[in-house]
């Protein structure tokens, strides 16, 4: 036991200075890469893990690229800072008021449930010759939805539907149910919700099935998407089982207790 213990302590010193090379390493990356500054509060206050955060969301996505790396290094930067893609947003923004700059600014505020101002800012986009830009068109609907104006959501999709594919694309589908919904065209509705639930990954399009289930008082039906939701969402890996739970809870309050 005593020969372990120096064997410990002989080791201690080698391993300090490692990890204290790699702690300056990554500092003076964020300081050459021209990153915000408060990367160097993570990397020196949030021992061990900010470090790995830093290395995941900056350095193995400026090393390897690849959608996958740089899906992670998002996922990570919108885990620590979730206010980060608006502020650089509004910052693209403020230097070219481009109808793409708008976009993304709305899609940041939308992202952060600042739905009023996502409206305004799709509104604005969808100008001239973006007026039937289906990005604009769809995120505008979305919005409205989110601010309880289904009847014009449902006038925006139905212009995206005019463009052709875009309008039969699954998230327009999703977003077709809960405007048809919003207005009381009930079988539209259920049609729309069966296709989104049908094509879309996640468990957004059937918990909102759910609750739409629920509503028409269909209730032996809404209890049992409820239980297939629960299945979904134990299988869920770690990354989406915050997001699977919330939907699930989502679904259950909508249809409340058996």
């Amino acid at each position: 036991m005593s020969g372990l213990f120096v064997l410990l302590q002989y080791l201690s010193l080698p391993l300090t200075l490692v990890w204290g090379g790699v702690i300056v390493g990554l500092c003076v990356h964020v300081i050459r890469s021209h990153r915000e500054m408060f990367w160097l509060a993570v990397i020196i206050f949030l021992q061990p893990i900010g470090p790995f955060i830093y290395l995941v969301a900056i350095v193995l996505p400026d090393l390897f690229g690849g959608a996958r790396a740089r899906r992670l290094g998002q996922n990570a930067l919108g885990a620590l800072d979730p206010g980060r893609e608006y502020r650089e947003a509004q910052r693209a923004m403020d230097e070219v008021a481009t109808a793409g700059a708008r976009m993304r600014l709305a899609a940041a505020a939308f992202n952060l449930g600042r739905f009023e101002e996502a409206e305004r800012l799709y509104s604005e986009a969808a100008q001239g010759i973006h007026a039937d830009d289906p990005t604009a068109l769809l995120g505008h609907a979305r919005a409205l939805l989110e601010l309880n104006r289904p009847a014009e959501a449902l006038t925006a999709l139905e212009r995206l539907r005019a463009q052709g594919e875009e309008g039969r694309q699954a998230p327009a589908v999703l977003a077709f149910a809960r405007a048809y919904q919003g207005v009381g065209r009930m079988r539209e509705a259920e049609s729309a919700f069966q296709e989104a639930a049908d094509r879309l990954p996640g468990l957004e399009a059937p918990a909102r099935q759910a609750a739409f289930l629920a509503q028409a008082g269909r209730m032996d039906d809404a209890r049992a998407a409820l239980a297939e939701i629960d299945k979904r969402a134990s299988r869920a890996t770690a990354h989406f089982r915050r997001e699977a739970r919330q939907w699930r809870d989502y679904a259950a309050e909508k249809i409340g207790p058996a």
